[in-house]
């Protein structure tokens, strides 16, 4: 009962938020000091044009995934890594990118793209959820030392509910029913975003489902 679904949810404006408040502040001190007024309104829109054009093909690059379209896919995930290399446009397309690797029965090949993406993430969130999807996957293939050392590796943040349950899954594809209980209560304890789910395979773990 592990989920290893990748899909992304309200990615094109929070990538948006991102390149506005980060993008400008890489040159922001530099500009202002040299007093160039229009070159900054220069440099402001040319980025917003930029964040549009990526926004653009994340989406296109998406609506290929959920197609199916994997051919497609690939050629426009590796053109966003390519062109936006120190953005998370770059990590989302990796994200897709695995995500097709997947579809493809191709385990290992999706773990490759998202140790890329835990490599070149320099935003601790975006870091977080390429260490869940790649947990899952590990779980799903059965290499769970491997997903042992991923969920270990992660912070105690605002994801612990998520690494929680994966130590779950973890415990309970090993046979330990205890510790997959515990790692369950303490995933819906801390929130964790599919509530419903992790109570139902908490469920599933009781003595009286058991027998």
């Amino acid at each position: 009962m592990v989920n290893v679904n990748l899909s992304e949810e309200e990615q094109v404006e929070a990538l948006k938020k991102w390149w506005r408040e980060n993008g400008r502040s890489v040159v922001g001190g530099v500009v202002i000091g040299l007093g160039a007024v229009f070159g900054w309104r220069y440099w402001v829109e040319h980025q917003d044009s930029k964040a549009q054009q990526a926004s653009i093909q994340l989406a296109q690059l998406q609506q290929s995934v959920a197609t199916g379209n994997s051919g497609v896919a690939n050629k426009q995930a590796q053109t966003l890594i390519e062109n936006y290399q120190g953005t998370p446009y770059a990590i989302f397309a990796a994200l897709n990118l695995a995500k097709v690797k997947m579809q493809a029965q191709d385990g290992e090949g999706a773990v490759a793209q998202l140790k890329w993406a835990l490599e070149n993430a320099s935003d601790p969130s975006l870091q977080q959820v390429v260490r869940a999807r790649m947990a899952r996957i590990l779980v799903s293939e059965g290499k769970l030392s491997e997903a042992q050392q991923v969920v270990d590796g992660a912070a105690a943040d605002s994801f612990r509910g998520e690494f929680a349950e994966l130590r779950g899954d973890i415990a309970r594809a090993r046979g330990d029913h205890a510790a997959a209980r515990a790692a369950y209560q303490e995933a819906l304890d801390n929130q964790v975003s599919n509530s419903a789910y992790v109570q139902m395979k908490l469920d599933d773990l009781s003595p009286a489902a058991n027998g």
